[in-house]
């Protein structure tokens, strides 16, 4: 199986490039394996484009996004539906938010080189919305607003994924918010007026806030969370336990204080439509745009994930669908 490590150099504070291939190529050595392949990409979608190279000349490859979520998702987007494509994530970015859905290990399994360069393959689903194709979360409202601004506060000296976040929030909470939307979730539909919604394959996003807790990626269910406007007073304490996953008390249902405007629902397809004439910003996996519509529906089975010991045998991936490089593999 050939391996590529794709390395953005834009991702980040600063370019990883220099650090991260020597530490590459010394843990292939150590465990006595061919060279990877190397490439330190110079444009924007660069790496989706060899995805799509790979998967389409049908040669076994494990290609590894080095960089934030959107370097993770140019090569989700490239091998989505390949059978002979594994995407793996060496987490560089501002905030990193897939690799969170793995555990309380947290990075540490994705920045071993040794480990990656062992990482079992593990068939998840994706994503596919009218924004285009992702792994992790979809969200419109607030929440997406909030992702909207926060390039601007990254560039500021010490302000990571999570202060950026925080410092986008704050100047959100000054601007108008709420839309009348009509939303259909397997078809049946809800009207009213909401803050923010956030469609959910995996749990994270926004640099650390857990959307869904008890989300697992290869179900073949979306895990969806509308929330109602409330006073701005309020919004402070309920981000905190938005944050920390404390809104859903199990499975499937939202604990008692949050109810009268949060609700859950678990899907196959969600459709929302505005109806107040003002277009809603909606995100996926970190990527922005206002729209008026927003389709999303699970794409099962639909992508291979490298994923690290420990991360393997973490509660997000169940092991529903037999990976094929797995198969091989015995």
């Amino acid at each position: 199986m050939e391996q590529v490590f794709f390395i953005n150099p834009v991702a980040g504070k600063r370019d990883a490039s220099a650090e991260l291939v020597p530490r590459i190529q010394a843990a292939a050595r150590q465990l006595q394996l061919p060279q990877p392949q190397i490439v330190v990409t110079q444009y924007a979608g660069q790496a989706r484009e060899a995805a799509r190279q790979y998967a389409a000349s049908g040669t076994p490859a494990a290609l590894y996004a080095c960089g934030g979520d959107g370097t993770l998702n140019e090569l989700v987007q490239g091998a989505a539906g390949s059978a002979n494509v594994a995407v793996g994530c060496v987490p560089c970015g501002s905030g990193n938010d897939y690799v969170r859905n793995f555990g309380a290990a947290g990075q540490a399994p994705f920045l071993d080189f040794a480990a990656q360069l062992q990482a079992q393959p593990c068939r998840v689903d994706l994503l596919q919305t009218s924004l285009g194709i992702g792994i992790d979360i979809c969200a419109a409202g607030l929440d997406a607003q909030v992702a909207y601004g926060i390039p601007k506060f990254r560039r500021l000296p010490g302000c990571g994924g999570t202060a950026a976040y925080t410092l986008s929030i704050l100047q959100a909470m000054l601007s108008r918010f709420g839309h009348k939307l009509r939303v259909a979730i397997n078809g049946k539909e809800h009207t009213g007026t909401y803050m923010m919604a956030a469609i959910c394959n995996g749990g994270y996003y926004g640099g650390g806030y857990q959307a869904a807790p008890y989300a697992a990626m290869d179900d073949g269910l979306l895990d969806i969370v509308l929330v109602k406007p409330i006073s701005r007073i309020q919004v402070a304490g309920i981000l905190a336990k938005y944050k920390a996953g404390r809104h859903m008390q199990d499975a499937d249902t939202i604990v008692p204080e949050f109810r009268s405007f949060m609700t859950f629902y678990r899907a196959r397809s969600v459709e929302m439509q505005v109806l107040d004439n003002r277009p809603i910003i909606a995100t996926i996996d970190g990527e922005c745009a206002p729209v008026m519509e927003l389709k999303a529906e699970v794409l099962p089975s639909a992508l291979n994930v490298l994923l690290p010991q420990p991360a393997c045998s973490s509660a997000v991936i169940r092991g529903q669908y037999e990976c094929p490089l797995q198969a091989k593999v015995r």
